[in-house]
């Protein structure tokens, strides 16, 4: 059995003055996770346990993003997050501050047999 991508969102997400690079991550993951919605689990009865989530997140310093924080933001799955050099900083000389912009991919993945799945015509 193959494991298979079954969706792909993106999303975007910021802290503008905290400088807070998880939060920025964590908001982009949730901005991801309210384009869509996986009804195939209840329609043909796939246990959510079985997909495996991987979640890249790129933010400008990703050494100071809290993986294990971003990982509670998905409800299902076995989420599996890596952050990379990435999203945006805008810097605010007048307020001496800086904006965090994060971007996140959210790949949902299922161990599909390919020849159970076939599209009638």
């Amino acid at each position: 059995m193959t494991e298979r991508r079954i969706i792909l969102e993106m999303g975007t997400g910021n802290d503008l003055y905290g400088e807070d690079y998880t939060k920025a991550a964590c908001r982009a993951v949730q901005d991801a996770l309210h384009h869509s919605s996986i009804v195939l689990f209840k329609s043909l009865s796939i246990d959510h346990r079985q997909m495996r989530v991987e979640v890249t997140v790129g933010v400008q310093q990703p050494e100071r993003v809290d993986t294990s924080v971003v990982a509670a933001e998905l409800p299902r799955g076995r989420a599996e997050v890596s952050v990379v050099y990435g999203g945006l900083n805008v810097h605010d000389p007048e307020n001496a501050t800086t904006h965090v912009i994060a971007t996140a991919a959210i790949a949902a993945m299922l161990p599909i047999d390919g020849d159970q799945w076939q599209l009638s015509g």
